[in-house]
């Protein structure tokens, strides 16, 4: 199924960008803009969000993958939409906190793990459709490794102060990988734990 941006916000709307944002910014919560929400994090602007969710546009029995939970605002307008929504977040207060926002909300199809992104959620691979919310400087193999045949993958690509694209990525039934560039974004970068 396919989402119009439209419709992504209407959804977005029932979620409530206010619900995931700081109380002292909750006054902010429907400006165009990106917002801090702690750990040098952000909440993406609205219609980011809205692009991305509608180029994944999951289908109600998709398994989605997110990385980079945050305050848990991109993985609750995912779970409107899909079956199941695993998301991985690498600072452990922000995984806390969105676990505990996302129960207190009664989003029960959402699965929050502290960890490193890079390495997705392979228990429960594969997935429909992967999001991910920071910016790589390259995509990372053990995502595309863990998308489904037919899947679809959303991420931003690009050195961390330079030009970064959000790259569409697509494995056919064969499993052949094709990308391509949809829209010229700013993310926070990708942040890593250090695999020994």
């Amino acid at each position: 199924m396919h989402f119009s941006i439209q419709q992504i916000y209407k959804i977005m709307n029932e979620v409530g960008r206010r619900n995931f944002l700081p109380s002292e910014l909750k006054y902010l919560a429907d400006i165009e803009e990106a917002l801090p929400i702690g750990h040098d994090q952000t909440i993406s602007q609205p219609y980011i969000v809205a692009f991305m969710t509608a180029a994944l546009s999951p289908d109600k029995d998709d398994k989605v993958l997110e990385i980079g939970t945050g305050s848990g605002f991109q993985a609750a307008v995912l779970a409107k939409l899909a079956h199941k929504i695993y998301t991985v977040e690498i600072i452990k207060t922000l995984a806390d906190e969105a676990r505990e926002r996302l129960f207190q909300l009664g989003y029960e199809n959402v699965f929050v793990q502290h960890g490193d992104g890079y390495w997705g959620w392979n228990e429960q691979a594969p997935y429909d459709c992967i999001i991910v919310t920071a910016c790589a400087e390259t995509v990372p193999q053990t995502l595309i490794d863990q998308l489904k045949l037919g899947g679809r993958m959303i991420i931003p690509v690009g050195p961390v102060h330079g030009a970064q694209s959000l790259v569409l990525i697509q494995k056919d039934e064969a499993g052949v990988i094709s990308s391509k560039n949809v829209l010229a974004v700013r993310f926070v970068p990708f942040t890593r734990n250090i695999r020994l």
